[in-house]
């Protein structure tokens, strides 16, 4: 009972104080930290038993682990590398070495100094893509530079974890065998998490989605990250170091988008519950007792970040527009350092003071970062800033969607990629993502209709959808979601009949294709020339019948749903069309003789 009341504590608080801030402008990430610091034990004290729920929590950055890892193609790191790993790379180890400098001066040791320095150097991932998104900036050259240092950012927080318990001197007082034999028990597990991850994960994954049960597909995505933290935990490194590798190796694999949509959920609850609990852990009492000291280490560590940033964007060639903005978006604390300082904690390289006083600075930083962007907005307004070319694009956009790669889809895309079109195919059945595979295409795993699959093959950024599902009820259902939720993508449909092209229609898709009436026009001219037809006739022939019978779909669909209605109108369009081509015959037989039309003298004599 007790359990539920806390549960219900959490959903009122977040409910009720996440819309809030978000309708603000101040994001998401703010929200549930003021939500925590409210029912925290510094604020009502609805919940004190802080520890016990960050220890649960924290799998929800295991989760956000394990999906970075997914994102983190080889190929995509490998196209803007230069920009991720030198703009990215510079900025988090010079504004680490700056703040660690600084730590020592301040008389901190040197191990807790470092931590320090690359806690405080991470901006937040979560809160700056969607304020940049927000604004309409992603595009712009400092968005795109600020997404490759952020990515920079979440690939340097892995090794950083691992590296706390030896900065700790978790091995200095062990003997240099046992410290060999450490060394080699944690390289053996990774290597076994990458080389099993790559010949075992796909084939359970097609087993288990073979069974078409949806629960099964999460639990087993579910067990691969818990599985693979838990392996990796229990010889000394991070958790989320095992549950970014278990991404990593499915990066490339056919199952990326369902796992990334089937884990999402569970994600944004955990980590929503993760930033409540390091609310809940906001010692409000320290700003109440030093407001001078921590407004000063705001300032300081916004305004060193700021400048650091923003010299590194001019030395990568920014103009001073975009470096300024670039500036602007990155000077404050990020989520991470919440994990960070809570693992020099538990390691014994932070005490519990250090980490509430670092803690309340990130997250006011964060606090503070849309009123800088205000302040920016007010500077500059007026100003048209010079637009700049950008070599390097933070993602791989596919302008198109096939949903449904049988023979249909199949085809639409052999025909992109022969022209170079990038696209992103999608199909319900692992037995045939699995054969088509191994031809090459680039097909994924997942039932297209549903929503959150469709926002993990990036819909948001796609131009078309191509609907070439085989089941009608799930074509429709596809239609239906991506009508509602992405009305910017346009619809291209294959309708399995005219009865399915009409409810497509109900949909508003217009842009559709019968399947086989294309392939009966072409197999009924083929006919005609095989009776002695000419050849442009037999063509002109079918030209004729498939103008007039795409007019009637469109003309006959609001009366498509009264049967008698509809009977009576293909008669009277059967009787239309005979009409039509006596009267085409007549007027080509007087326009360009009598043979012309008509089925060879010859040939009907024999």
């Amino acid at each position: 009972m007790e359990m539920l009341i806390q549960a219900a504590i959490f959903f009122a608080a977040a409910v009720v104080v996440v819309p809030i801030f978000r309708k603000l402008g101040l994001g998401a990430v703010l929200g549930y930290l003021a939500a925590g610091a409210l029912i925290g034990p510094f604020g009502l004290s609805a919940i004190t038993d802080v520890e016990a729920i960050m220890h649960f929590a924290e799998f929800g950055v295991v989760l956000l682990l394990f999906i970075i890892g997914l994102e983190l193609q080889p190929q995509r790191l490998w196209t803007f590398r230069a920009t991720v790993f030198g703009l990215g790379g510079a900025q988090v180890f010079l504004t680490g070495l700056i703040i660690a400098a600084g730590g020592v001066m301040a008389g901190l040791g040197v191990g807790t100094a470092v931590v320090v320095g690359l806690g405080l150097a991470l901006s937040s991932t979560a809160f700056v893509l969607q304020t940049l998104a927000e604004r309409g900036e992603l595009k712009d050259r400092h968005g795109r530079a600020a997404f490759a240092i952020l990515l920079f950012q979440d690939i340097a927080a892995i090794p950083l974890l691992a590296a706390i318990p030896l900065l700790g001197g978790g091995m200095a007082e062990t003997s240099g065998t046992t410290v060999a034999l450490n060394t080699a028990k944690v390289v053996g597990v990774i290597v076994a998490v990458v080389v099993g991850g790559n010949y075992l994960l796909r084939p359970v994954l097609r087993v288990v989605a073979a069974t078409r049960t949806p629960e099964i597909f999460t639990a087993t995505a579910l067990l691969i990250v818990s599985g693979t933290a838990l392996l990796m935990q229990s010889v000394g490194i991070s958790m989320a170091l095992g549950a970014f590798l278990a991404g990593m190796l499915l990066a490339n694999s056919e199952y990326r988008h369902q796992l990334e949509a089937d884990i999402e959920p569970f994600k944004g609850l955990l980590l929503g519950l993760f930033f409540i609990s390091v609310g809940m852990a906001l010692n409000l009492g320290l700003f109440r007792e030093h407001p001078g000291a921590i407004v000063l280490l705001i300032g300081g560590l916004m305004a060193a970040k700021g400048f650091i940033i923003y010299g590194l964007g001019r030395a990568w060639k920014l103009n001073h527009h975009s470096a300024k903005n670039l500036a602007m978006a990155l000077p404050q604390g990020g989520e991470f350092a919440f994990v960070v300082f809570t693992a020099a904690v538990a390691a014994g390289l932070m005490t519990k003071d250090l980490e509430e006083l670092l803690v309340l600075v990130v997250s006011l930083s964060m606090a503070a970062t849309p009123a800088v962007a205000i302040a920016n907005d007010w500077l500059t307004r007026g100003f048209v800033p010079p637009r700049e070319d950008y070599d390097v694009h933070p993602t791989e956009e596919q302008p198109v969607i096939i949903a449904g790669f049988g023979r249909f889809g199949q085809i639409i895309g052999r025909i992109l990629a022969a022209r170079r079109i990038p696209f992103t195919a999608l199909d319900s059945s692992a037995e045939h993502v699995d054969f088509v595979k191994k031809f090459g295409a680039n097909i994924y795993y997942g039932d297209a209709s549903r929503l959150d699959l469709l926002r993990a093959a990036k819909a948001d950024t796609a131009k078309i959808m191509v609907i070439a599902i085989d089941d009608m009820e799930a074509s429709i259902r596809t239609a239906e979601t991506v009508t509602k939720h992405f009305p910017h993508l346009k619809i291209y449909a294959r309708a399995r009949n005219r009865q399915h092209a009409y409810r497509l229609m109900d949909l508003g898709v217009t842009m559709l294709r019968r399947e086989t009436f294309l392939s009966s026009l072409d197999l009924a001219r083929q006919v005609l020339i095989g009776l002695g037809m000419n050849a442009a006739e037999a063509e002109r022939t079918t030209a004729l019948f498939r103008a007039h019978d795409e007019k009637r779909l469109f003309e006959h669909y609001t009366h498509h749903d009264v049967e008698m209605k509809m009977q009576s109108l293909a008669k009277d369009s059967a009787k239309e069309l005979e009409e039509m081509f006596a009267r085409d015959a007549t007027e080509h037989a007087a326009a360009e003789g009598p043979v012309i039309g008509t089925i060879d003298r010859k040939q009907r004599a024999a």
